[in-house]
């Protein structure tokens, strides 16, 4: 009966510590992932406002609608926040997103920089300072998908064999 029990705590604790080291190793996956569909967003954005001259909040609307919902509902959220506060300032309304962009999207500090950069000068300098930025952003986003690949690369497999390897050492232990 102790041996049973000795296998089945063995079992728990080596599959934890594996599924912390899969879910460890997937963040690098989904932030590449939510990079690609938030610069395809943003691209849909360039077109709506420069080529399309849509109104603004009704640009972030049709992104919101058009891209992929994994990202795409950051930009219902600054629409949703620029309409229901009455901010005047598009650059709050990034602001505001910015805990989300960090916690659900796995994105890091310099990731949620480039897009707080865009907030700044959406709708308040004229279309061709707009068309130029909206092409810095989006080139800078390939610079940072690129660093991403890199990491994922370099860390996904890394924290998955450390989670199954962490909980075999305790197992060990243990024993």
């Amino acid at each position: 009966m102790l041996f049973i029990l000795k296998i089945i705590g063995s079992l728990m604790i080596v599959i934890s510590c594996s599924f912390f080291g899969f879910y460890l190793g997937s963040r690098y996956s989904k932030r590449l992932n939510n990079l690609i569909f938030l610069q395809n967003c943003i691209q849909l954005l360039e077109s709506e406002v420069i080529y399309s001259a849509t109104p603004l909040p009704e640009a972030l609307d049709n992104v919101y609608r058009k891209g992929n919902k994994k990202v795409s509902f950051i930009f219902k959220e600054i629409k949703d926040h620029l309409k229901s506060n009455k901010v005047y300032d598009i650059y709050d309304s990034f602001v505001y997103i910015k805990d989300i962009l960090k916690n659900n999207l796995h994105l890091i500090d310099e990731d949620i920089e480039i897009i707080l950069s865009l907030g700044r000068v959406l709708g308040s300098s004229n279309r061709d300072d707009q068309q130029k930025h909206f092409k810095l952003v989006l080139k800078q986003i390939q610079t940072q998908q690129k660093e991403a690949e890199e990491k994922k690369k370099k860390n996904e497999k890394l924290y998955k064999n450390l989670g199954v390897l962490t909980g075999l050492a305790i197992v060990i232990i243990l024993l």
